[in-house]
């Protein structure tokens, strides 16, 4: 698999580093329902899926990139300080 780094360009999937899903924070600090179910599940979707990675051997931006995993298919990238992420 490649991915298109925006900032070095298309590159192998094993310069990057693979965080999980890209989820949303909860809002607070004080545990709840929601960051209990934030930190301890996850989904494993046959699909299409955002998700967290780094080009650690590279420029060291962090990714979002969206994927299916069903075709392997790349179907977006972008850096995760411009969706505020």
């Amino acid at each position: 698999m490649r991915l298109g780094c925006p900032i070095c360009g298309e590159r192998d999937r094993r310069e990057f580093y693979y965080q999980g899903a890209a989820l949303v924070r909860p809002e607070g600090e004080v545990w709840s329902p929601e960051w209990d179910d934030y930190i301890h599940n996850r989904d494993n979707p046959a699909g299409v899926t955002r998700d967290l990675w780094q080009h650690e051997q590279g420029c060291g931006a962090w990714l979002i990139v969206t994927r299916d995993t069903v075709s392997h298919a790349v179907l977006g990238v972008a850096l995760a300080a411009e969706l505020g992420a």
